[in-house]
């Protein structure tokens, strides 16, 4: 089981806490993004549409889709698709579905607000499920990924895209620096939230990686897991099916 980490260690649960970070940092959520990690999370991302469309699905759940990047560069790629993305936090949503109307893709995907442990889907319901720099954000990690395998249809795909740790030097030194200094104090600058990113290091510090991931995943019932490390090993891409 991940250890868990909160963002702000009151007497909220992680849930609650996570979702009240997300709403005080939506207004500046995707600039930060592009500023903090110099765009390079678009190439991720990038990577992460290639592997779903080459499945071609038709229904496709994005958990944890925050302001939709991903559904929508998901939309972009597979035209055909249907995709519901799914988070804990409204005012993330909100600018999610701005982002949406404005790109004219509201007749390809829905946004509804919900917790990824208990989510209101029938199983096998979707072709793919993917979850970008969501994960670490469970509260419960196991229970999460099993409901995702619930709403998984056999055969489906299931895509993971998150913070790993490089282990290669300088690489390594450089990151762990960036993390744990510049971020936070750039997130706080900008965000006005004192904890949100150096909540994201100590989040990122705390959470499996690699074959630790992948032996979660085979727990809890995914078929074949694997990974690739992308940049160096700053983010890695999970793959598996049910």
């Amino acid at each position: 089981m991940a250890e868990e980490v909160k963002p702000y260690g009151s007497n909220m649960g992680k849930k609650e806490e996570v979702e009240k970070m997300f709403d005080n940092v939506s207004h500046r959520y995707d600039f930060l993004n592009r500023l903090l990690s110099a765009g390079i999370d678009i190439q991720w991302r990038n990577q992460a549409v290639k592997l779903i469309s080459e499945q071609q699905p038709s229904k496709i759940l994005d958990v944890a889709t925050g302001t939709g990047d991903l559904a929508i560069a998901l939309a972009q790629k597979i035209p055909n698709a249907q995709i519901t993305g799914f988070d804990l936090s409204a005012g993330m949503l909100e600018y999610g579905r701005e982002k949406i109307k404005a790109k004219n893709l509201n007749h390809q995907i829905q946004m509804i607000q919900g917790d990824a442990e208990n989510m209101p889907f029938e199983d096998n319901s979707f072709d793919a499920i993917t979850v970008a720099f969501g994960v670490r954000n469970f509260e419960n990690l196991e229970k999460g990924l099993k409901e995702i395998h619930r709403v998984l249809k056999p055969g489906g795909t299931f895509l993971i895209l998150e913070f790993s740790q490089p282990q290669v030097f300088p690489v390594k030194q450089v990151y762990n620096f960036y993390f744990k200094n510049i971020l936070p104090f750039i997130g706080k600058t900008f965000s006005k939230d004192h904890r949100a990113y150096t909540y994201l290091n100590e989040s990122v510090q705390a959470f499996p990686h690699g074959e630790k991931l992948n032996q979660i995943l085979k727990s809890v019932n995914f078929v074949a897991p694997k990974d690739k490390k992308l940049t160096f090993g700053i983010a890695s891409i999970y793959l598996s099916s049910k």
